[in-house]
C-alpha cells in the first residue's frame, strides 16, 4: 500500500490540490473559496492530510474549540470529512488516515476525537459504522436523527450546543446555511439561486462567516444546513431533487 501522505500547510497550499474536486488547469470557484477557507484554518492547528497523488483520499479535522460547527467541549478533535472514494477503496487508506488522527490527538494530549452523525448514515457524512470499529460512541443526539460521535481517552465527552437543539427559525421561507469548508458549496449554492429566481420561490442563503457564527447556529451543520417553513431539514448537500421534494412538502 502507498503510504505517501502528505500534509497541507500555509506554504504549500497554493499549488496542492484539494481532493474533492481535483483540477490541473482552469480553477474552479468552489476550490479556490475553501483554499482561502483553508489558509485562515491552517493557523488554528486546522489539518489537511492526504494521498500525495490525484486522488480523493483525505482527512480533515481541527481543534474543536476552532472547528465551525454548533458543538462544545474541552481539549477535543473535530473531524469534519475522512474520504476514500473510487479505485483507492479498500487498501487501507481510511484506516492509515484514522490511526493518524488518533495518534496525532493523543501525542497533543487531546481528550478525544469527536464527528458528526447520524442514526442513519446520511450522504455527505462520513462513514460512521467505520468510526465505531475504532471505539467511537454516540455521546449526544437530536430529535431530527443526527447524532454526536465521540472516542474519548479520558472519560470527557463533548455534546451538541442548545441551539443547535432547536432545529427551528422564525423564517419560513427555504433558507440555506453554508460556509466554504466544501469545495462543492459554492457551485450548489449558486445552482440553487439561479432555481430559486426562475421559479420565483421565497429563499434566503446565510453565509456562516466566523466562528461565532458558526457555534450559535439553530442546528447540527458540518458545512451546509437546510431550512423550510421554519423547520431543520437536512445537513447534507442538496441536488434540485432535494430543493424540489423539500419545496413540495
Amino acid at each position: 500500500m502507498n503510504t505517501n501522505f502528505i500534509n497541507l500547510t500555509t506554504e504549500n497550499l497554493p499549488a496542492e490540490h484539494l481532493c474533492c474536486i481535483i483540477r490541473s488547469k482552469k480553477p474552479h470557484p468552489g476550490v479556490e473559496a475553501k483554499r482561502q477557507w483553508l489558509s485562515d484554518r491552517l493557523k488554528e492547528g486546522h489539518v489537511f492530510r492526504k494521498l500525495n497523488e490525484k486522488a480523493v483520499v483525505f482527512i480533515e479535522y481541527a481543534p474543536l474549540e476552532t472547528a465551525w460547527v454548533p458543538i462544545t467541549g474541552y481539549n477535543y478533535y473535530y473531524i469534519y470529512c475522512l474520504w476514500v472514494t473510487g479505485a483507492h477503496k479498500g487498501n487501507g487508506y481510511g484506516r492509515s488516515l484514522m490511526e493518524y488522527c488518533i495518534a496525532d490527538a493523543k501525542a497533543k494530549g487531546k481528550s478525544g476525537i469527536c464527528m458528526l452523525g447520524s442514526k442513519k448514515q446520511k450522504a455527505w457524512l462520513s462513514d460512521q459504522a467505520f468510526a465505531k470499529k475504532f471505539g467511537f460512541e454516540v455521546v449526544d443526539t437530536t430529535d431530527s436523527g443526527y447524532d454526536l460521535l465521540a472516542l474519548s481517552f479520558d472519560g470527557t465527552t463533548p455534546q451538541f450546543t442548545k441551539s443547535a437543539k432547536a432545529q427551528t427559525i422564525e423564517n419560513k421561507i427555504l433558507t440555506i446555511y453554508y460556509d466554504h469548508q466544501c469545495p462543492y458549496t459554492y457551485q450548489t449554492i449558486e445552482t440553487i439561486k439561479k432555481y430559486c429566481e426562475s421559479t420565483n420561490t421565497p429563499s434566503a442563503f446565510i453565509q456562516v462567516d466566523t466562528l461565532q457564527k458558526a457555534k450559535t447556529l439553530p442546528c447540527v451543520f458540518n458545512n451546509w444546513a437546510i431550512f423550510y417553513k421554519g423547520n431543520f431539514e437536512t445537513v447534507n448537500l442538496a441536488d434540485l431533487n432535494t430543493i424540489k421534494r423539500i419545496l413540495n412538502k
